[in-house]
């Protein structure tokens, strides 16, 4: 078994690499599909993106049959809704789903984020690994993302475009020294898209001060990057759907912006034509040097 290992919290260093593309263009990791499940390939004539209300010129829009790096961050707090050989189980599917090439990251996280299996595509050896969950702490999961995108995801940048996040929690977050809307900002710079394996809310609800409930959360973190939310309760499912996903229905799509707002956040709009679907991030952060 691994040993579990602490992953970093480099404060303020996330948005300090470029994003994909380089200063002078944007590349985003878009997600687009037929409605009917027609194998048809989608064109850049289907889509139409728009950057701060703009409409822009698309240079490219290519499928992305590439390997993904996908980190599942799995919240092992006491009081979180979900013993842990549930955990185990949820996690364990998507060794099962990966395709040649892909390769996964299992981190639990409370108060710290630790690695439970390091970077493999072996079912065996993760499942030996998967033993080292427990429920105890409270859930820091801004800092568990700011952790793992610094420490695990933004190195591999120049290597793999297909960088994921697959977040198995409620959205609660206790005791986080990072801020969720830099959090999200970070990820959205580095077109980390964030997936959720969602498990009913033990707030209940609650209104929580200055920061959003934990469904919301949720909602942000999937919306803001382009992924998707499924129920805990069918991790089969997930695992199947997100890894089927990444393989067939990921794209690259590359533009120029027409304008160059300095040192402000471009909001990104992607619609499909009539008969496609189509996901990305909605924002692009601006670098910081």
């Amino acid at each position: 078994m691994l040993p579990a290992v602490a992953l970093m919290i480099a404060s303020g260093q996330a948005g300090r690499h470029s994003q994909p593309g380089g200063d002078s263009g944007i590349v985003l990791g878009v997600v687009a599909a037929r409605t009917d499940g027609s194998p048809t390939p989608i064109l850049s004539k289907h889509l139409a993106i728009y950057d701060n209300g703009i409409e822009q010129f698309i240079k490219n829009f290519s499928p992305d049959p590439s390997p993904a790096r996908i980190v599942l961050l799995v919240d092992n707090s006491l009081t979180f809704r979900a013993d842990v050989k549930k955990l185990e189980g949820a996690a364990l599917e998507f060794a099962y789903e990966i395709f040649e090439g892909d390769k996964l990251l299992v981190v639990g996280y409370d108060e710290q984020a630790e690695i439970v299996s390091d970077w493999t595509d072996n079912a065996k050896s993760m499942e030996a690994s998967l033993k080292s969950f427990r429920k105890k702490g409270q859930p820091h999961l801004f800092d568990a993302l700011t952790a793992v995108l610094n420490e695990a995801l933004t190195p591999l940048a120049a290597t793999s475009q297909k960088r994921v996040i697959v977040v198995i929690s409620d959205g609660l977050d206790r005791g986080s020294k990072s801020r969720f809307e830099q959090t999200l900002s970070s990820l959205q710079l580095q077109d980390v898209t964030v997936y959720a394996v969602q498990a009913p809310d033990r707030t209940g609800g609650a209104l929580r001060r200055d920061q959003p409930k934990p469904v919301q959360v949720i909602q942000k973190l999937v919306d803001g990057t382009g992924g998707r939310i499924f129920p805990i309760s069918d991790p089969q499912t997930a695992a199947k759907s997100i890894c089927d996903e990444l393989r067939k229905n990921r794209y690259l799509l590359a533009y120029s912006p027409s304008s160059i707002p300095f040192g402000e956040t471009r909001r990104i709009l992607l619609l499909g034509s009539e008969g496609v679907t189509v996901r990305s991030k909605t924002a692009q952060p601006p670098v910081i040097h």
